[in-house]
């Protein structure tokens, strides 16, 4: 097989609900680099929060916060920050819509105190990736901090909860022109309803782009993972879109693999399937 650039979501695909990377799926990466291929973190996680059981694995870059931040080869490709006038007006559409937020900015997290108190009580669709890391981040006391202490310098984006779809769609009429909604799975019986946005023209497909575009490669010579919706234009852009079986249904049915669970450790198998490994 030619060389690769592979692209691999974290939460749903590469770990579990905030779990350290298993020791098939960290085989599978070093075991890829070692035949030739270029891994790289795909996540919406922001760069503070990608822990080190993770970094240790060993990967050709990162592409964080959606696509808001691209690195490689110890070089900054793109870092695009929203202004803090631009998140102070999303910030008061959503709160006056009974909406809580989290902001991830290069610094860390910063959380309407609410939206830990909504998360805490809420019932994660199993699909839901996103959902469940944010209520394992809180089990684990991973350093999320209260939204006194955030310092208006603006951020990567922005996260929401609710605890009904009509206040997400109400938001829309205000904020869509300008930024891609990406709203999670959930149950029937929700009471939590999360996702995030993403300012338009930003997002993981347009980073892979960037990767690309530094090393000379093909597009049609990326391989990208995922598991939510939030990885769709990455699933759109790479040459090979791999969903995972646990990813939403959504995804699945673009996507042109459909490999194991996060659990089943689906990349091991799916690299081995690919002769990536």
């Amino acid at each position: 097989m030619d060389k690769k650039l592979i692209f691999l979501d974290i939460d749903g695909t590469l770990v579990f609900a905030m779990q350290a990377p298993s020791a098939r799926t960290a085989q599978a990466v070093r075991s890829a680099r070692v035949n030739g291929h270029k891994v790289f973190l795909c996540t919406g996680r922001n760069m503070p929060i990608i822990g080190k059981d993770i970094l240790d694995v060993g990967f050709d870059g990162v592409i964080a916060s959606a696509g808001s931040h691209v690195e490689t080869d110890g070089k900054i490709l793109f870092d695009s920050i929203l202004p803090e006038e631009t998140i102070q007006e999303c910030l008061s559409v959503f709160h006056e819509h009974d909406m809580y937020c989290r902001i991830e900015t290069p610094e860390g997290i910063y959380t309407d105190p609410q939206m830990e108190e909504l998360l805490r009580t809420a019932e994660a669709d199993p699909a839901n990736s996103e959902l469940i890391r944010m209520q394992k981040e809180i089990e684990a006391g991973i350093p999320v901090l209260p939204y006194d202490r955030y310092p208006h310098k603006g951020a990567y984006k922005i996260c929401f909860t609710s605890r009904n779809l009509e206040s997400v769609e109400k938001t829309k009429k205000y904020l869509e022109s300008r930024f891609v909604y990406a709203v999670h799975p959930y149950a029937d019986s929700s009471t939590c309803f999360n996702g995030e946005i993403i300012p338009k023209g930003i997002h993981k497909g347009r980073g892979i782009e960037l990767v690309c575009s530094y090393y000379g490669a093909a597009l049609q010579d990326t391989v990208a993972f995922g598991d939510s919706m939030n990885d769709y234009e990455m699933m759109q852009t790479a040459g090979i879109s791999v969903a995972m079986g646990n990813a939403c249904e959504e995804l699945k049915s673009m996507s042109d693999v459909v490999c194991g669970s996060v659990w089943d450790d689906g990349i091991y198998y799916e690299f081995q399937r690919m002769k990536l490994a």
